[in-house]
Formats: C-alpha cells, sequence, structure tokens
C-alpha cells in the first residue's frame, strides 16, 4: 500500500510517501524503493528532491489481512 500526501512548507508542495510492506524486504530493496520513488516525483511531477519524504514501514504477516484471512495463513494455504 502506498499512501501519497502532499504538505506546504516554505511555499513549496513537499511529497509525503508512506509505503507500507509485509516484513522480509532487505535494506537495499528498500533503498532502491526510496531511490526510484524518489527519481519518480521529481521526473513526473518535478518534485524536488530535497524535499521528498518517503517512509517504509514493515507489517508483520500475521498483522495484515489478504482475502479473508492473515497474510500468514494465506500463504500456508498456497503452499
Amino acid at each position: 500500500m502506498i499512501e501519497f500526501f502532499i504538505t506546504f512548507k516554505d511555499g513549496n508542495y513537499m511529497p509525503y510517501v508512506n509505503v507500507q510492506i509485509t516484513k522480509g524486504a532487505t535494506r537495499e530493496q528498500k533503498a532502491e524503493l526510496v531511490k526510484d520513488i524518489t527519481e519518480s516525483l521529481a521526473r513526473v511531477l518535478n518534485k524536488k528532491p530535497e524535499y521528498t519524504h518517503i517512509v517504509i514501514q514493515e507489517i508483520e504477516e500475521s498483522d495484515w489481512g489478504y482475502a479473508g484471512l492473515l497474510t500468514d495463513d494465506w500463504k500456508k494455504q498456497q503452499s
């Protein structure tokens, strides 16, 4: 899930992106997400990277529901 908010800061719009994923991404994967999202905002919306804030929240699979089940239970059914 990605939430996108823009707030006003010093006369410029400041992108704030909240990325929620289930736990398991490596530091390198998270760094790539931050880089790619920042570059996309700069390219598509002309937002300054220095004003861009990105938060990655990792959620336990037992705290995330999918298709009427907790994600860890859903994954067990798929095995």
